[in-house]
């Protein structure tokens, strides 16, 4: 394992994670008994694939399974992982269980063959947790790693599939853990890199990073913190799996920057700012993985902050979603000039409160919205021609719903 590299001391603060979890979240738990749908999520049940066993071969494609991440530790909270399944044809949702022994899954991402699911366990001493998938019964808990950090509240797994990697939003730092390529388990962490440089926004009190991904090169890996304004750009040693800072980006002091998602061309990058309440395009340059942010742009929901929280685009590129927590509305956009403009469209209300995050189902005819404060997952069918969203049915009740994840 290489030495952790560390910079300045980050604020690691009660305070942080109780903004992240807490937040208005009692006045909206009533609401997780009361919300319509299949129920809420809760032990026994059957797995997944239960419903898919015993009805005919078309029935089986039509249902397919989803997770949900939640706080454990929070009250009204979930037992761990959810557990549940989506009608292709309707959208609608049915529980089926939990993974117990997974602590505050707040983020769920899926490995690349399709047989590991890992969830960040958001707490003060974070974790991250791998699950194996099983098509005849529930997933099982390989076991937990330390990220070294506080706090994680994202992971997504390199597209090799060989490495998994964290932010540490509390501590401002991201972390690598090497994947078993027969098993999905996690090995021991390989690299560990805070954030000490450029100097926390306004109103920050360190570094916070929010999200790690990979551009669609698969050569540069870009890390999003909050707290500094910054997107950071390093290179995987595919070998080795450590860090190398090649690049940074800074957004106007007090953006808040907190989730990027790529164009399909892999040219541009779409940036939510939590703090400002605004949306950035960024142009991609491939070959030394530099990020160039763009002006700043409106997300159609008036004055005030509404906590943008996720940005989504479609998978021809032609529009653009964004959730806006204190708005309680997803806002629309056209993706244009091959990707490099956004053009809002309108905004839609999403059926609850607080939509946290936001998913697509693998054919994106369906977005579905956790709506962590209201306690339910709204699901919206997309219009594949004009990018219009249409509520379907009933919310689907769940205990403080912050991840949502359809496969």
């Amino acid at each position: 394992m290489s030495a952790a590299r560390t910079g300045t001391q980050a604020g690691t603060g009660i305070n942080r994670i109780n903004r992240r979890r807490f937040l208005g979240v009692a006045a909206g738990l009533a609401a997780a008994g009361g919300a319509g749908g299949a129920g809420l999520l809760t032990m026994g049940g059957p797995a997944p694939g239960h419903a898919t066993r015993q009805t005919a071969g078309h029935h089986r494609r039509r249902i397919r399974p989803l997770f949900l991440g939640t706080y454990t530790s929070a009250e009204g909270g979930g037992a761990g992982v959810g557990l549940g399944t989506y009608d292709t044809v309707t959208g609608r949702i049915t529980g089926t269980g939990v993974v117990n022994g997974v602590a505050d899954p707040s983020y769920l991402a899926l490995a690349p063959s399709g047989r590991t699911l890992y969830a960040v366990d958001e707490q003060e001493r974070g974790g991250v947790t791998a699950m194996a998938l099983a098509p005849d019964g529930p997933p099982t808990v390989l076991g937990t790693r330390s990220t070294g950090g506080a706090g994680p509240c994202h992971l997504s797994v390199h597209p090799s599939g060989r490495w998994l990697l964290s932010a540490n939003y509390l501590s401002g730092s991201v972390a690598v853990h090497p994947v078993d390529r027969a098993t999905g388990a996690l090995g021991e962490r390989t690299e560990l890199v805070t954030h000490s440089w450029p100097a926390p926004g306004p109103g920050q009190d360190g570094p916070h990073a929010h999200q790690i991904i990979t551009a669609p090169d698969g050569r540069h890996v870009l890390a999003v913190d909050l707290g500094n304004d910054t997107v950071y750009t390093y290179r995987l040693d595919e070998s080795a799996g450590e860090l190398t800072q090649v690049s940074y980006a800074s957004l106007r002091p007090g953006a808040g920057p907190r989730h990027l998602t790529f164009h399909p061309s892999g040219a541009f990058a779409y940036l939510a700012n939590e703090v400002d309440n605004t949306v950035v395009v960024c142009r991609y340059h491939r070959g030394t993985g530099r990020l160039t942010p763009g002006a700043p742009q409106s997300t159609g929901t008036g004055p005030g902050t509404s906590y943008p929280a996720q940005i989504l685009v479609t998978r021809g590129g032609d529009f653009a979603f964004l959730a806006n927590r204190g708005h309680n509305s997803l806002t629309r956009y056209a993706v244009e000039a091959a990707g490099a403009r956004l053009r809002l469209l309108d905004t839609v209300p999403v059926g609850g409160d607080f939509p946290r995050q936001i998913a697509f189902s693998p054919d994106q005819r369906w977005l579905f919205a956790a709506n962590q404060k209201s306690g339910s997952v709204t699901v919206f069918s997309v219009d594949a021609r004009t990018g219009s969203l249409h509520r379907t049915g009933a919310p689907f009740a769940a205990p403080v719903p912050v991840c949502v994840l359809p496969l």
